[in-house]
């Protein structure tokens, strides 16, 4: 098997990984992030003053952030790799990572929105303006199921040497752990579990972030080990003389 596909994906969540730090970064609303508690006026003056640089950063993460089903697409071939009795798992990370990717660019887009007409009634930007972190932090299910698939799936490898070690099966239970209780964002406007609290962003958001740091490194073990177990293969063209 051809392992550069594999490897070119790995290689690329680096790269757009360090894009979408900086349009992190470059997002007025996100360090720190803007409360739930903001009234419609301010909301709307916010949107009006930082137009540009929430234009940039979502426009940045519209192109960029589905840069990382490459890297997602690699660990589903790895789990097709493991000793399971179908590949039911591997698929349902797949259809999860789709999700999940969709939910990002339709909050991406609200955010987009609400600085498209800036003269709109302030309570309309602030709708949009909900919709957008509400999209954006709740719905946590397809990264839970992620999680889930592949601890699953690292529970089940019956290979005598698993693709990946047995840790990270753990490690995905505690990432979808600290992540699900960003679900009751759509319920908390104050506290540790509203969008911009301790537990619904800053948990969140790390736990994911550090999520893909760890598997970038199980994977790029899992494929340097696959291509050590690929016999070498030569040529074997032959070539007649003619008499």
């Amino acid at each position: 098997m051809d392992l550069r596909p594999q490897w070119i994906s790995l290689w690329l969540t680096p790269f757009f990984g360090a894009i979408l730090l900086c349009a992190f970064i470059a997002f007025p609303g996100c360090l720190p992030p803007l409360s739930a508690q903001v009234p419609a006026e301010m909301v709307a003056e916010f949107y009006a003053q930082n137009a540009s640089m929430i234009r940039f950063s979502m426009i940045t993460f519209n192109l960029c952030a589905i840069m990382l089903i490459p890297f997602f697409m690699t660990v589903v071939v790895q789990i097709k790799r493991m000793s399971l009795p179908s590949h039911l798992l591997a698929y349902s990370y797949l259809a999860a990572a789709s999700t999940g990717a969709t939910l990002f660019a339709i909050a991406d887009i609200f955010w987009l929105i609400a600085t498209f007409r800036p003269n709109r009634d302030p309570q309309l930007i602030l709708l949009l303006n909900d919709m957008a972190w509400l999209v954006f932090t709740a719905p946590i299910g397809a990264v839970v199921v992620m999680n889930l698939s592949l601890a699953l799936a690292v529970y089940l490898d019956a290979r005598p040497q698993p693709i990946f070690p047995r840790w990270v099966a753990a490690l995905n239970l505690l990432t979808a752990a600290a992540m699900t209780p960003a679900a009751a964002a759509v319920v908390f406007k104050t506290g540790p579990l509203a969008w911009d609290g301790a537990v619904s962003y800053w948990m969140r958001t790390g736990a994911f972030g550090l999520y893909i740091a760890v598997m970038f490194f199980v994977l790029r073990q899992a494929i340097s080990r696959q291509a050590a177990e690929q016999p070498i293969s030569t040529p074997a063209a032959e070539y007649k003389v003619a008499p």
